[in-house]
């Protein structure tokens, strides 16, 4: 039997409906979330990306604040500009793109975020307080996964996942979400990454698996038992001369041969990424919350 589909862009729509309700009894109140963010240079990719942002914002009524800067901006007006917006009351969530170009620090840049308002969840302090258990800004992706899971009914407490790829914005956080001594979590997880010996054996036993590699196929059929939960976080180009832009787009999974052993799965485009923006959103109205309490 063919797996149910996930639908992350119903699953993101029904959030935004709901934030969408929470930022207009917040108005009544006199409070307004706002988010800046700031865009350096003219990468196509991070344009169209900041551009959705933006729509999101008006979507929900949340307060946009563009900042486009030129591709040659010195480190220095960058950090300042990070600073007034820092200071700013109206903003509270603070979103920089990356990547940055190559002569600007991006670690000085994050660093330099009020963690108050890292909406992106990337900050250390952050990212510290999440490995802790205490109450944070969770990463955006991250925790668009999870919300896919618990609004589909997957049960996490006890379940065995196995998460592929260990980078900072999508493997580790996953992974540590998990393991968490909460409602979210309490799965058994395993990572395997590039120098794991036996990937097939690992995810052969997985209830859940997160695959986020970046390369299409990591995950084939024989790799997953019947039943398993499959999230596919990847997003890559194939060539595919019967399309008119010459590529299609795939995740890191067989998605045709997967779906007949797995009980539910994402697709890609469709799955995870309506998320993310979703959960940038999420936070940045979290923070208006806090910054008013």
């Amino acid at each position: 039997m063919a797996a149910k589909i996930i639908d992350g862009k119903q699953v993101a729509a029904d959030m935004r409906a709901e934030l969408k309700v929470k930022v207009a009894k917040l108005k009544e109140e006199g409070i307004v979330p706002g988010l800046a963010v700031v865009l350096v240079g003219e990468d196509p990719a991070s344009k169209s990306y900041v551009t959705a942002k933006e729509r999101a914002c008006e979507e929900i009524g949340i307060f946009s604040d563009d900042n486009r800067l030129d591709a040659d901006t010195s480190q220095e007006d960058l950090m300042a500009l990070i600073d007034k917006l820092n200071k700013d009351p109206k903003i509270n969530g603070i979103l920089v793109q990356l990547p940055l170009p190559k002569h600007l620090d991006e670690s000085q840049v994050l660093l330099g975020i009020d963690p108050d308002k890292d909406v992106d969840g990337f900050h250390p302090i952050n990212v510290g307080k999440m490995c802790v258990g205490e109450e944070a800004f969770l990463p955006c992706t991250p925790h668009g996964i999870i919300q896919l899971l618990l609004r589909n009914d997957v049960k996490i407490e006890g379940a065995e996942v196995v998460v592929l790829g260990r980078s900072n914005i999508v493997g580790k956080p996953v992974a540590m979400m998990l393991m968490q001594k909460s409602p979210k979590g309490n799965a058994t997880v395993t990572v395997c990454h590039t120098r794991t010996k036996d990937t097939a054996e690992h995810v052969k036993r997985a209830d859940i698996i997160i695959a986020a590699t970046g390369w299409p196929n990591t995950v084939t059929a024989d790799m997953v038992k019947d039943g398993a939960v499959v999230i596919d976080v990847g997003v890559n180009r194939v060539e595919d001369a019967t399309k008119k832009r010459g590529y299609r787009l795939v995740g890191d999974v067989d998605f045709e041969a997967v779906k007949e052993k797995a009980s539910l799965i994402t697709p890609v485009p469709g799955g995870v990424g309506p998320m993310t923006i979703t959960m940038l959103l999420f936070n940045t109205v979290e923070s208006a919350v806090k910054a008013n309490k």
